[in-house]
């Protein structure tokens, strides 16, 4: 089953057909709990280029994770499952990664927060017996004032690690996030940032020739310098694009404002 305010979202639709062909495909083969363990087998069964692959993930219409496995984001929006008919995945490390959101779309939780979760407003955590069994942090904590704020909803670490490595295919992968790394991801976040912003960081970063190498030092950008504050700004602002005769980025190197490896 297909959702239609899914599939006819402009979003959706603004996407190439090609894209939008393996999307159903990947779908169509999801476990009952919409996870896909071979979409590099279904890309290459339906023509779908590695473009098609990251488009649907800088959407966010499928979340990707280290093992290869993929997810369908709104797979809960798009089908209900009658409980003696239902087969939980094999997935499990994968499953206990995400959380239900209160639309009952997909998203990925940091598994350093997961004993913050019952404090969050729109999210479910998945049940051991089925999903989405528990509504989460509708009320307040025992012990809990009715002033005390909520808690601020945890960085998405994991998601930018794989938007980066599925998107940024032509710099050094990031196969880590040391505490420094979450800690300047979180910075930024805390600065106003999005999870929409970094997607547009690492695709400018992509298509910039520039910090792919094309400069007068050979230099090559990395994770770490894409989500330093000010490197963040400079290529969101667009001075790392591509010049319009072909030529990458600035031309000046103190420009960089390198940091050391």
């Amino acid at each position: 089953m297909f959702a239609k305010t899914i599939i006819d979202s402009d979003a959706f639709l603004d996407m190439p057909l090609s894209t939008q062909a393996l999307y159903f495909h990947l779908s169509m083969r999801a476990d009952d709990e919409g996870f896909v363990n071979n979409p590099k087998k279904i890309q290459r069964m339906t023509g779908a280029s590695d473009d098609d692959v990251k488009l649907l993930i800088a959407k966010r219409f499928v979340i990707p994770f280290e093992s290869g496995v993929c997810v369908i984001k709104h797979w809960l929006i798009h089908n209900y499952i009658q409980k003696d008919r239902f087969k939980p995945t094999v997935y499990k490390d994968e499953r206990a990664s995400l959380v239900v959101k209160q639309n009952k779309s997909y998203s990925v939780m940091d598994t350093e927060c997961i004993h913050d979760v019952s404090r969050l407003e729109t999210q479910v955590r998945l049940g051991k017996d089925r999903l989405g069994q528990d509504r989460l942090g509708e009320g307040s904590e025992e012990g809990e004032t009715a002033d005390e704020p909520p808690a601020p909803a945890p960085a998405p670490y994991e998601t930018i690690k794989s938007l980066y490595n599925t998107i940024c295919q032509s710099f050094p992968r990031c196969k880590a996030l040391s505490d420094a790394r979450r800690k300047a991801i979180k910075a930024r976040f805390v600065s106003g940032y999005t999870l929409e912003d970094f997607e547009t960081l690492f695709t400018k970063a992509e298509k910039s020739s520039f910090l792919k190498g094309r400069n007068n030092r050979n230099w090559t950008a990395s994770f770490d310098w894409l989500i330093k504050d000010a490197n963040m700004a400079k290529v969101l602002d667009g001075n790392y694009d591509d010049h319009h005769q072909g030529q990458g980025g600035p031309d000046r190197n103190d420009d960089l404002d390198f940091i050391p490896n």
